[in-house]
């Protein structure tokens, strides 16, 4: 199976969003291929639909001052962060069944398990939480939201983040569990580009799926 593959380097994640329901339209409609995007953030704090304002631990205008922005978004899931040094995949993925989400998080999972493991690094599920964990912390925060059969939103591997951003919220709402990288895990700086290469890998062998990069600009049909 064919999918595309837009590689978008560092974009805000209001933009992406934008991209992300004119993908999933063309998508549903036929009039574009599955898509996955990959992408880095800047610093932003996304609202699931079960988010609690007393996850966010600063003030609005210590967000501002810090240059954080925050953003309600149609996922489950409660309060998460993206950043620099994280990796995050979006899948836009027509499903044929509604029983079909439940297997595609747990693909995802089994995806970031195996690139994990390629570095050294064991990843395991939490029963209780979707997502990737290495010991009580969390390595992979996951969350989709489907419309008419289509995914949107999907995952964020820590690969190099700075891990203090637990100052800004409780991580997916849980107090109780820390956050943890790539690099915190090896005890060695790991690249954006080997992480990338490994979870593409993996998500193209558990997906049985060949990714065809697309070129600049991206236009949608």
């Amino acid at each position: 199976m064919i999918a595309r593959l837009l590689d978008l380097g560092t974009r805000t994640y209001r933009d992406v969003w934008e991209l992300q329901h004119r993908l999933h339209d063309a998508v549903r409609d036929g009039r574009e291929p599955d898509t996955w995007i990959v992408v880095e953030h800047p610093a932003v704090i996304t609202l699931g639909r079960q988010a609690k304002r007393e996850n966010i631990l600063l003030s609005e205008a210590e967000l501002t001052e810090a240059g954080v922005d925050v953003v309600a978004i149609e996922r489950g899931g409660d309060v998460t962060y993206h950043g620099p040094g994280q990796l995050v995949v979006y899948p836009i993925r027509k499903l044929q069944r509604f029983r079909e989400v439940l297997p595609l998080m747990r693909s995802l999972e089994s995806a970031v398990i195996a690139a994990c493991a390629r570095f050294g690094v064991r990843g395991q599920r939490w029963t209780e939480h979707s997502g990737v964990w290495v010991g009580r912390n969390q390595i992979c925060a996951m969350g989709l939201a489907i419309h008419g059969m289509v995914s949107l939103h999907g995952l964020a591997l820590n690969v190099s983040t700075d891990l203090h951003y637990d100052r800004f919220i409780n991580p997916c709402g849980l107090s109780d569990r820390g956050i943890t990288s790539l690099s915190a895990e090896t005890g060695r700086f790991v690249s954006m580009e080997e992480a990338k290469a490994a979870l593409l890998d993996d998500l193209a062998t558990i997906f049985e799926i060949n990714f065809i990069a697309a070129q600049p600009p991206y236009v949608v049909a």
